[in-house]
């Protein structure tokens, strides 16, 4: 099974000029490279899973612009490795990186990759989340780096994606009609009123959905959910979005283990309403 062999995370702070998703995607996937050892050339698929960028940019690719500050395989003469630095987007919102993992999964069980990094980074178009209260999102970035376990019982187990019921309540987009001169620093996000709550409540169904599916014993497990605790790296008037998965799975590693637990639950939802749910087993638990 695919396991994470590192995981980074990192934020603006103040002072520090304008954020940019690809600046903060890549200082976490450089963070994870340097804690796992490995050389940038030796990740075969970058998969960035970032929603909100500077300036409204959605083309090229910002996996492309990732890699190449990050240096995966810039020239195929010189390093010349089998299937390395592909890179591209997925966008999913929330279940964006848990749509990833289960992706990696597949490309590491088929022998299609050795390592896949996923990025999931979001800041306000403007480049500064802070200058926008009704802005709900922290510009902060995650990345986890993946490869196969040798552990069998270790890494991750199927992902599960689950859909809502009724309309969704939670969009973000570009108001072209109103965007005026600014419009590439601007973004519109409509939450209706309760979304928390219901996002919470989905979350809760599709945690015991997927214990039920895969006959996991909830007592025994520690539930990573959506709403990640609070990080000195967030402003505390945001929430993370896209990297939440990755920010809850660093706190979780770095709080004393729970008695008896014997996996991690990770639990994301959001727009769609949709949720998805994977279960991972950490090497030595």
């Amino acid at each position: 099974m695919a396991m994470v062999i590192a995981a980074a995370r990192t934020a603006t702070h103040h002072g520090t000029g304008p954020a940019r998703a690809v600046e903060l995607a890549s200082r976490a996937a450089r963070a994870c490279l340097a804690q796992a050892q490995v050389s940038p050339s030796s990740v075969g698929v970058l998969i960035n899973v970032g929603v909100y960028r500077e300036s409204n940019t959605f083309e090229p690719a910002l996996a492309a612009l990732v890699q190449k500050e990050v240096g995966i395989n810039l020239d195929y003469i010189a390093d010349p490795v089998p299937a390395a630095g592909f890179s591209f987007d997925l966008m999913n919102g929330a279940c964006g990186v848990l749509n990833a993992v289960q992706l990696a999964q597949s490309l590491l069980d088929t022998g299609s990759a050795e390592r896949v990094l996923i990025t999931a980074a979001d800041v306000h178009p403007g480049g500064d989340a802070r200058r926008d209260p009704a802005y709900p999102y922290a510009d902060l970035a995650g990345a986890f780096l993946l490869q196969r376990s040798a552990d069998p019982d270790a890494g991750f187990g199927p992902v599960s994606v689950y859909a809502g019921d009724g309309p969704g309540d939670t969009e973000g987009y570009l108001d072209t009609a109103a965007m005026g001169s600014d419009g590439r620093s601007r973004i519109t996000v409509r939450r209706t009123e309760g979304h928390a709550a219901r996002r919470s409540a989905l979350a809760a169904a599709c945690t015991a959905g997927y214990a039920r599916e895969h006959d996991i014993d909830l007592d025994r497990t520690l539930v990573v959910g959506p709403h990640a605790a609070q990080d000195p790296a967030v402003d505390g008037a945001r929430e993370p979005h896209t990297a939440a998965p990755v920010l809850g799975y660093l706190q979780a590693l770095a709080a004393p283990r729970p008695k008896d637990c014997d996996r991690l639950l990770m639990v994301a939802a959001g727009a769609g309403p949709s949720a998805a749910c994977v279960a991972y087993r950490p090497e030595g638990w």
